[in-house]
């Protein structure tokens, strides 16, 4: 039995070495929305670690959150807020931040607050979901 054990725990390490190789250098599926809304550099997702519902949002993107134009608005302790988003008066999270207006200065800017739905920010920012 225990040799068994051995054998299959083996087998499970081996596994999950393979995985750890080839899992990596893949693309996410959604590795080009994301960089698009990051491009446009008139987008800001505002979140804190501790977020459940930013967590969520992340969740949506999966390996491909990395390229969000994502802002930690959490000091590392959890109880205060960073000074970049003291200055832009961000108060609940997650807070998407959409600047309007003439490239490269933007005239006004519109919020949403709370999580969004891929579609949605797909029509907010004109970057195109993967079919």
């Amino acid at each position: 039995m225990n040799k068994y054990i051995s054998w299959v725990i083996g087998i499970l390490v081996v596994l999950g070495i393979v995985w750890l190789i080839i899992t990596p250098g893949k693309a996410g599926k959604l590795d080009a929305f994301a960089q698009c809304i990051r491009d446009k550099k008139t987008v800001t997702f505002f979140g804190a670690f501790w977020c459940p519902h930013c967590q969520a949002q992340k969740a949506r993107f999966g390996s491909s959150a990395k390229y969000l134009p994502y802002v930690e608005c959490s000091t590392p302790d959890g109880q205060g807020q960073t000074q970049v988003c003291i200055d832009n008066a961000i108060t609940t999270y997650p807070t998407w931040q959409f600047a309007t207006g003439t490239l490269p200065t933007a005239t006004s800017t519109y919020r949403h607050v709370g999580e969004m739905e891929l579609v949605d920010l797909s029509e907010a920012t004109g970057c195109m979901l993967p079919k």
